[in-house]
């Protein structure tokens, strides 16, 4: 089971079975900011169906596929962060993630995300991490933003949100680049 320790108020940590109680509350009182962004929010509409996640999320992990954690700020869990998925041939990762609307602009997902860059560049030995983000979510921009990955281009019609496309803008960041912006 993956669990990192980020610092004495976050920690970054495969979700328990006995959380998907947890994670669906936290997914519904989150619906309608979450619905913008992310296309699977209307398919969550139980507590099954967070248990059959949390459950999927141990498989895919041992199978080296994704890696899906709770973000735990003061022990309470507040959104999720992934690798949404590994490219073993060119070692990638590719990152996501969500937080509860009320925890937002506190920084928590800026350092979750950190740390998993920091594994994806030390545990997970990735040469390169990406990040795509919704061109209107300028939050979820701030985090690559901010952590000094580059802007790759933009991915027109990337997903289909509902009841329309949206673009994405894809954001890259190279283990040679992370050594020096930590160093900094």
């Amino acid at each position: 089971m993956f669990i990192h320790h980020v610092n004495e108020n976050l920690t970054i940590r495969m979700l328990k079975v006995s959380e998907a109680p947890l994670l669906f509350a936290l997914t519904d009182q989150s619906r309608n900011y979450l619905r913008q962004w992310l296309p699977w929010v209307d398919h969550v509409k139980a507590v099954d169906d967070s248990l059959q996640f949390i459950e999927r999320s141990f498989e895919t992990y041992a199978n080296r596929e994704n890696l899906n954690c709770g973000v735990f700020f003061k022990e309470q869990l507040v959104g999720i962060v992934s690798f949404n998925s590994f490219d073993w041939t060119n070692y990638i990762g590719e990152i996501g993630y969500w937080l509860s609307i009320d925890q937002q602009g506190k920084g928590v997902m800026t350092q979750a995300v950190k740390a998993f860059v920091d594994q994806a560049f030390t545990y997970f030995d990735l040469n390169k991490v990406e990040i795509y983000a919704a061109l209107q979510n300028k939050k979820s921009q701030a985090i690559p933003e901010r952590l000094n990955f580059k802007k790759e281009g933009v991915i027109r019609d990337a997903e289909w949100l509902y009841d329309r496309y949206v673009d994405h803008i894809v954001y890259g960041l190279l283990k040679n680049e992370w050594v020096i912006t930590i160093k900094q």
